[in-house]
């Protein structure tokens, strides 16, 4: 967990496109590369890890913090997502953030605003049947943000391993570069995924939400022995049930690299989750 009191670092903040833009261009003046980690601030351990890796890939790196109502449905948590812009700053300052560009949503998404970048593939499945918007709100913020920053490298967290395959697959189909990068999971003592919606979680509620690490791995060592898996698959649903958890959306084998269904000769398998713990959806995901 991270301290509450932080050393009051500096990092410097822009907010319009033009002065990311010649912040840009001064570091490429001078040769650096540039590493970009886009997020959408309530950061956490596992966003730092993000930046620390683009710092040891590029000169400089660059985080964005945008909460973007592209990937929102009307009834999700668009205005309740946590914003903490100083506490965000101060964060970033302390493992090395060069600069930290905070749009704002006008700027993103004029009145006039008319284009929308469909995906499919990976995007089809799994979070893009529980959330048929999400994906093309997540491309779309990602192609203008990577248009916005030019970065060399980007680094996207695997906790959000859908997510992953998503912008790689689009970044792949449109030619754009950038290389993108996909970091571990950072998770708790207790080995839940860090996520800035763990902070919905009550007491009781946090106590629980490890658990579903612990269906995961168990699952895991099933595929791994060559054990039957659509039963070690419903055994872990119910058992997230009987604790707590309800609806469990999904958890399922997928191909790693396009997410469709494993097949008994797929040789990179993920298995990946998501389940509701009273009002906070939690996601999940480890590689087999």
């Amino acid at each position: 967990m991270l301290n509450a009191d932080l050393t009051p670092y500096t990092v410097t903040r822009v907010r319009d496109l033009a002065a990311l833009r010649d912040a840009v261009r001064a570091f490429r003046a001078k040769g650096l590369s540039v590493g970009f980690v886009p997020t959408m601030g309530a950061l956490h351990a596992g966003h730092l890890a993000l930046v620390e890796h683009a710092k040891s890939l590029c000169d400089v790196v660059v985080v964005s913090i945008f909460v973007n109502p592209k990937q929102f449905a009307p009834h999700e948590d668009f205005g309740r997502y946590p914003r903490q812009e100083d506490r965000d700053a101060a964060l970033l300052a302390t493992v090395g953030c060069d600069l930290v560009y905070l749009p704002e949503a006008d700027l993103m998404y004029p009145d006039v605003f008319a284009s929308t970048v469909h995906v499919d593939g990976p995007a089809l499945t799994l979070e893009g049947e529980f959330r048929p918007q999400f994906f093309d709100g997540v491309a779309t913020v990602v192609l203008k943000l990577f248009n916005q920053v030019q970065p060399d490298v980007a680094v996207f967290g695997e906790k959000d391993y859908q997510q992953l395959q998503v912008v790689k697959t689009f970044v792949r189909d449109l030619d754009l570069p950038v290389r993108v990068v996909g970091l571990a999971t950072v998770r708790e003592a207790d080995g839940l995924a860090l996520s800035s919606r763990n902070a919905y979680l009550s007491a009781d509620e946090r106590r629980t939400a490890a658990r579903l690490i612990v269906e995961l791995n168990t699952v895991a060592e099933v595929v791994r022995s060559g054990g039957d898996r659509a039963a070690a698959l419903q055994t872990a649903t119910e058992n997230l049930r009987a604790a707590g958890f309800g609806p469990v959306d999904y958890i399922t084998l997928r191909d790693a690299e396009t997410l469709a269904e494993a097949g008994p000769d797929t040789r990179a398998l993920r298995l990946l989750a998501a389940a509701w713990l009273g009002k906070t959806r939690l996601i999940d995901n480890i590689a087999i």
